[in-house]
């Protein structure tokens, strides 16, 4: 008997060179899938257990005098000549009792709000680099027109939902205002959620003011519809700078988002074990965000989590590790556990986009995902364990991150979609090509990638053997080409242009 006919496998068209890469539309993500949960619930209890002797046995050096004060008033022990504030269990569950389990997020175009918290999912660009790098450019130290491009690939791309502090540092402008310039570029060139610097008071205020200019509202309104949000870095082990501490007042007194995130490398910031690294990271967010409900009961706040651990040989960072992924889903279940949002992200300490880069991030990014993170940070374009942005390496993190929320949609299991109609059309032993069944769905029944090539071995040699990293280099030009602003009033743009220039002038007096 002969064996029934098969269709010959065919090779995939090549994707016309001016063609932009396919893209899902803009979608609110929901994680509908239960957390995993590596830790037992008294594992979880007794991390928070630890947490709490922590603060209470050893404290937190809080540089900023403002909140000292405040741990002061609230009940903590302050050591003014060391600095150390120690605070008692009670005073931190009563504080971290009053933080929102939920909140929007609502940019200049309303269409882009995010819901942070709950079994919401959102993803961000790379955050904080110095240096840039694309293959044809090589690499270079960060700058304005770099920093305008990123911007451009973030808006451009549906995937993406918010924007980190500086998705890249513009080490051509002057450092004391340069947060200016990129807070109006924020606001021109995307319409999404983007990161305030977070670095003292004043940046994070005038983040504030010119988004609420930009959205045509006071500050009294802004607050009660936030738009900013700010990551707050702990410098850890147990320290509280000036510049962090008076961000995070700010930000809770103007009602707008801070999210709480110790730096918490095990080996050299944290103890080595994974155990007492959750612990230092627990005890660190909850004080922060302690501090923000000190200041404004109420006020939106998210608690973060960035622990990962160093190479033992020679001190570097490592992401994307097993323990780096572990991390990010225990870190869920501490936010959970005081029903806060949660912060982590997906990173790769590979100096390449290569297969490093790759199966770290992905690494990362579900650990991430099942951890039930609801702000995904460094999610696209982060390179060499943050010190660059890499476009290509943004173009293959889009790619990873689309097909993610592909995964993350849920299943129809309608009557149709269980196809006994074309078990009608095909006998045993045939194919189901040519059915009516696929021939309504095939267009949209599986994720089509933008990136990934299925072509066979020869149409690929063909196409120039070409790998991913290669396309990824022709990809994203092509983008920021086709790249066009969302529409603003110029009415508004003229508006934060006066105040940028009156700050300047602020600024270049002495005046913060």
């Amino acid at each position: 008997m002969n064996a029934p006919s098969r269709p010959a496998r065919r090779g995939r068209k090549t994707r016309p060179s001016n063609e932009l890469p396919d893209q899902p539309g803009w979608r609110d993500i929901r994680n509908h899938m239960a957390p995993l949960a590596p830790l037992s619930d008294d594992q979880i209890e007794s991390i928070h257990l630890a947490s709490l002797r922590l603060l209470e046995e050893y404290g937190i050096e809080v540089m900023s005098a403002p909140a000292r004060a405040l741990f002061r008033k609230a009940g903590a022990t302050v050591d003014e000549a060391t600095q150390i504030v120690r605070v008692d269990r009670g005073l931190i569950e009563a504080a971290i009792a009053s933080a929102p389990s939920q909140f929007t997020l609502t940019p200049t175009n309303r269409a882009h709000a995010l819901t942070i918290g709950g079994n919401h999912i959102h993803f961000g660009l790379v955050s904080g680099a110095p240096n840039a790098h694309d293959i044809r450019g090589g690499r270079r130290s960060g700058n304005f027109a770099d920093y305008k491009t990123l911007m451009k690939l973030g808006q451009s791309f549906n995937v993406i939902h918010f924007f980190g502090n500086q998705s890249l540092a513009p080490n051509d402008l002057p450092v004391n205002t340069r947060h200016l310039d990129t807070t109006f570029v924020n606001l021109t060139l995307t319409d999404k959620v983007f990161l305030s610097m977070s670095i003292g008071e004043a940046r994070v205020r005038d983040a504030a003011r010119l988004t609420a200019i930009a959205r045509g509202l006071t500050m009294d309104q802004l607050a009660s519809d936030p738009t900013a949000i700010t990551n707050i870095n702990i410098n850890s082990p147990r320290k509280f700078d000036i510049e962090m501490a008076s961000a995070t007042m700010a930000m809770a007194e103007m009602g707008q988002a801070a999210v709480i995130t110790p730096f918490t490398l095990m080996g050299a910031m944290t103890p080595v074990t994974i155990a007492a690294a959750l612990t230092q990271q627990n005890a660190e967010a909850l004080f922060g965000i302690a501090l923000t409900q000190l200041v404004r009961p109420g006020a939106p706040v998210v608690y973060g989590g960035f622990t990962s651990n160093v190479d033992m040989k020679t001190g570097a960072p490592a992401f994307g590790t097993p323990e780096n992924t572990l991390a990010n889903i225990a870190g869920g279940q501490l936010a959970r556990r005081y029903g806060l949002p949660y912060r982590t992200s997906a990173c790769s300490a590979s100096n390449a986009v290569d297969a490093q880069a790759v199966w770290e991030t992905q690494m990362a990014l579900w650990g991430a995902v099942t951890g039930h993170g609801n702000l995904i940070y460094h999610a696209a374009g982060w390179g060499e364990g943050g010190l660059v942005a890499d476009f290509e390496k943004l173009i293959v993190d889009c790619e990873m991150l689309q097909a993610m929320a592909q995964f993350l949609k849920p299943l129809d299991f309608s009557e149709a979609d269980f196809g006994f109609e074309a078990h009608d059309e095909v006998a045993p032993g045939g194919h189901f090509f040519g059915t009516a069944h696929t021939m309504e769905r095939y267009q949209s029944a599986f994720y089509s990638p933008f990136l990934s090539d299925w072509s066979n071995n020869e149409n690929w040699r063909d196409d120039g053997a070409r790998t991913t990293t290669e396309r990824a280099m022709d990809i994203w030009p092509k983008i920021v080409e086709a790249y066009v602003p969302p529409p603003m009033d110029p009415a508004r743009v003229e508006e934060m242009q006066a105040y940028i220039a009156h700050r300047r002038e602020e600024i270049g007096s002495g005046d913060a």
